[in-house]
């Protein structure tokens, strides 16, 4: 399917000039609002300076500013700006009409058992997030 719907060129995440850390940053924004460099590090899996270079860029586009933690000055936040919010939603959007225009084509029949299929799908999902979160709360 994802080789389906990544023919359409027209798609924004395809139009998009970020790299891949790029757009991981803008859509981790696009779910937390304002987070810190240190948080966007933790989620990313690299270090500071990484992030530093990383969110420059895409402030450098318009898609994200930084501001003074409220609650502590030595913090610097990052969040999404209009422009940015705009994107993310024109990328959620885009990826959610080509399933809904797949899914228009199928019969009832087929939709029944394929939501049958997503509840166990994400039963098991839950089951192996209780799993990795052990006793001790989320790994």
């Amino acid at each position: 399917m994802g080789r389906f719907f990544a023919r359409d060129r027209s798609m924004p995440l395809l139009a998009s000039t970020l790299t891949m850390q790029q757009l991981k940053v803008v859509m981790f924004l696009s779910f937390a609002g304002s987070t810190s460099g240190q948080e966007l590090a933790r989620h990313l899996g690299v270090g500071l300076a990484t992030v530093t270079g990383i969110v420059d860029r895409v402030v450098a586009q318009g898609l994200a500013s930084r501001h003074e933690d409220p609650h502590d000055r030595r913090v610097r936040r990052v969040q999404l700006t209009e422009a940015g919010r705009r994107l993310t939603s024109e990328i959620v959007e885009a990826g959610t009409g080509g399933y809904i225009r797949l899914l228009r084509r199928l019969d009832t029949e087929t939709l029944r058992t394929m939501e049958t299929v997503m509840r166990k799908i994400e039963d098991v999902m839950r089951e192996m997030h209780a799993e990795d979160a052990g006793p001790d709360g989320p790994a």
